[in-house]
């Protein structure tokens, strides 16, 4: 029996020296062999082990050494360090090691572009005529040489290490490759005579070794470059941090410390330009603030006193002082780089078959390279068989890279998890990314999520005779008393009208009915009909007509009494979103079904759905049934996606193929949640589905590409098309192919950057 997730621990290790899939393959192999190792995942494209243990039988340090037992390292990381200065610090050896490559890459191209023309010279039967070839092969020899043990030491040094610990990566058939080519030439030019007496043409490949060296050194270099732009999305968000903070001390006085110093509770002072530090509650003052890094969405929200604001937005406006709540991994911030990188760092199924092939298929390459250097040894003719063979055997090792599978999909997750984050849809992990792409059928939630998830006024009708204006001012004076959610929605409805305020006395809630007050001198009541019975206080029949009309919308009606006289009626609504019809109709315009789900009565339901163009709702579900709805589509055959945003919506969230939690609501419905839309709208939803299905149409594309390329690749360099393509043999060609099929699956990758969220 497996332990449960609490018996177990997560660790995270940044793995040096890995030049490929296979590499990948082999310390995941060997971290999951470790004892006490519950699973183990490695990520070539982000160079990281992500591993789940037991305690009590295994720990970072064993996960470490099962790493260098398979021949690889691990970067040390201390533990108290923040997640942009881990970052910074991986940035600063990433360029290091960028440098280092190129300044290999330069090396090798410049020595190849003197040993490609002098080797030239053997075509020319009068330029041979005047030149001691015995010499000029010493010298392209001398030429070989720094490209070797310079350029490409650590091909050599990788295959070797490889060799001791019994594993084959790229780098091996490279390093055999290049090594035969180099060996083969060596023996032609120290020993020629031999060659010969064997009937043999001493022909030397210093031109192939020295090219191909520098051909895959250029795909390394673009290789890197690309896999840098892939995680540009979180170094972004990162460097948002603000790196200091305005501290307001219990005297008055304000001191800047840096970001690292703020503590819980402090109070911090933001003026307008500037960012907002930390997480924290406004105390004082009032402002608009530019979220767009956390939500995506361009316009400032206003704050004010008791409203919530985050680290790294931007304070536009006026000034205001807030309380800190949150500080360092507990910031909204954090929690989103957090997500990123373990989404990025997440393996999506689509991936497994490239992975099992990966795993073996440096092994299967050599078998065929040497069968194919066994079979042009025997077949071609006497003088021409060991060039032949060596030719062919050289150019299967060079072609037969596994690297495009291995980057084909992680690549393309990390771009577009990232490509997410900046439109506030954050996917906790690339299975949930490839899941999206099959949702047929998006279930609402309709209260939060479709609507507001708040009462608002929608209808101030009053009585033939009077006017809204001083009504509306007696009933916002009695409602201010009240903290009735309905009278908070009359109360921000006379707010907005800009209505002045009255004072009011004798407030007394009445219990299931409503409320009553004096205001101004005149005795005030607002409430349901029951109210107005129980206080002898008749209806005209204009104001029966008014919320007889208001009913049948499905919205809630207060009545107002002044002075014993009916003068008004309110009507009351959660009301829908304003860009609710607009993404639903989005949504159906990618073929999928929108389901609305509501508590509500089928009443309200219907008119709910009207307004927003759904067809098929189910209504009066309670709380706990919410998962069963979810069940009984999924019943249907439907690939169903959840969107909700309560507390209550959690089981339903956890139940659907796809559960999104709207970011205005709870942080249980965001646990339990694949994707989390941290802007309180249902666009969100129509951005995710559609950056699942660019991003799985990429990696389509990108595992295409790869596996024809190797299919194709390796019998072209086997030579089974020599009578027509002979030209193709040439190991150089099969370096610059392989180089170009990595490239290429990163550049496709990276095409997701220019994803919209405008569909």
């Amino acid at each position: 029996m497996s332990p449960s997730p609490e018996n177990t621990e997560t660790a995270t290790l940044d793995i040096e020296g890995m030049t490929c899939a296979s590499c990948a393959a082999a310390v995941e192999k060997s971290l999951s062999r470790a004892p006490g190792v519950q699973s183990a995942l490695v990520n070539f494209a982000t160079e990281k082990a992500t591993v789940q243990y037991r305690p009590g039988q295994a720990s970072p340090a064993t996960l470490k050494e099962a790493v260098v037992n398979a021949g690889y390292g691990v970067a040390e990381r201390a533990p108290d360090t923040s997640a942009a200065d881990r970052q910074a610090e991986i940035d600063r050896q990433k360029a290091l090691a960028y440098a280092k490559l190129k300044r290999r890459f330069w090396v090798a191209v410049g020595l190849a572009a003197v040993i490609m023309p002098l080797s030239m010279l053997m075509l020319w039967p009068a330029a041979m005529a005047r030149v001691n070839m015995q010499w000029l092969n010493y010298g392209l020899l001398l030429l070989t040489l720094p490209v070797l043990l310079y350029s490409g030491r650590e091909f050599y040094s990788s295959a070797w290490n490889g060799f001791r610990h019994r594993s084959a990566n790229m780098d091996t058939l490279i390093a055999v490759g290049t090594g035969a080519a180099f060996l083969y030439s060596l023996a032609a030019t120290v020993a020629p005579g031999f060659f010969v007496r064997h009937g043999l043409l001493p022909e030397v490949y210093y031109d192939t070794t020295a090219t191909i060296i520098a051909l895959i050194l250029l795909g390394k270099v673009l290789e890197l470059r690309a896999k840098t732009q892939t995680s540009a999305a979180i170094r972004s968000l990162m460097s948002l941090q603000a790196k200091t903070a305005r501290l307001v001390r219990p005297g008055g006085q304000e001191v800047d410390v840096p970001i690292e110093q703020v503590q819980l509770g402090d109070v911090v002072l933001v003026r307008p330009g500037e960012k907002v530090a930390t997480d924290g509650v406004v105390t004082d003052g009032q402002s608009a603030v530019d979220e767009a890094m956390l939500t995506g969405e361009s316009l400032p929200v206003a704050k004010k006193a008791g409203d919530a604001v985050f680290g790294a937005t931007l304070n536009k406006t006026g000034a205001f002082r807030f309380r800190v709540t949150k500080v360092g991994a507990d910031t909204m911030l954090a929690r989103i780089v957090k997500l990123v990188e373990d989404a990025q760092g997440s393996r999506a199924p689509i991936q497994r078959l490239a992975d099992k092939v990966s795993a073996i298929f440096v092994p299967t390459v050599v078998v065929i390279a040497i069968l194919t250097f066994v079979l042009w040894f025997d077949l071609a003719p006497v003088s021409t068989r060991l060039p032949l063979a060596l030719t062919n055997f050289v150019a299967v090792l060079i072609i037969a890279c596994p690297c495009a599978l291995g980057l084909a999909t992680p690549t393309a997750i990390m771009v577009s998890t990232g490509k997410g984050a900046e439109y506030g849809v954050l996917i906790r992990n690339a299975e949930a990314l490839e899941k999206a792409h099959q949702v047929n059928t998006v279930l609402l939630d309709k209260t939060g999520t479709i609507t507001r998830g708040e009462p608002a006024v929608t209808d101030f009708l009053p009585a033939p005779g009077h006017e809204a204006a001083p009504l509306l001012q007696l009933a916002a004076a009695l409602e201010r008393q009240s903290e009735h959610p309905l009278a908070e929605a009359v109360v921000r409805y006379a707010d907005a009208q800009a209505a002045p305020a009255l004072p009011a006395a004798d407030f007394r809630a009445i219990e299931g009915k409503g409320a009553a007050a004096t205001v101004d001198g005149r005795a005030v009541l607002i409430g349901n009909q029951r109210l107005l019975r129980d206080e002898s206080v008749a209806l005209s029949a204009d104001l029966l007509q008014q919320a007889e009309q208001l009913l049948a919308q499905a919205k809630t009606v207060l009545y107002v009494a002044v002075a014993g006289q009916a003068v008004a009626v309110i009507g009351v609504a959660d009301v829908v979103r304003e860009t609710s019809k607009a993404a639903i109709q989005q949504l159906q315009a990618l073929g999928i079904e929108v389901v609305m789900m509501t508590g509500d009565n089928a009443r309200t339901a219907a008119t709910v759905a009207a307004q927003v163009g759904i067809g098929r709702y189910f209504a009066e579900v309670l709380p706990g049934d919410k998962a069963a709805k979810v069940k009984e589509l999924q019943a249907e055959g439907r690939t169903v996606a959840m969107v909700g945003d309560g507390i209550n919506d959690a089981p339903a969230l956890a139940q659907a193929d796809i559960g999104l939690a709207m970011g205005g609501g709870t942080d249980v419905a965001m646990e339990a949640a694949d994707i989390t839309l941290m802007r309180s709208d249902l666009q969100g939803v129509v951005t995710a589905i559609a950056l699942s299905r660019q991003t799985i149409r990429t990696i389509r594309q990108n595992l295409f590409f790869a596996f024809v390329y190797n299919t194709l690749g390796i019998p072209i360099a086997a030579g089974l098309l020599y009578p027509f393509f002979g030209w193709l043999l040439s190991p150089m060609l099969a370096a610059g192919a392989m180089a170009l099929s990595s490239v290429s699956v990163l550049t496709n990758s990276l095409r997701l950057r220019s994803f919209s969220a405008k569909q």
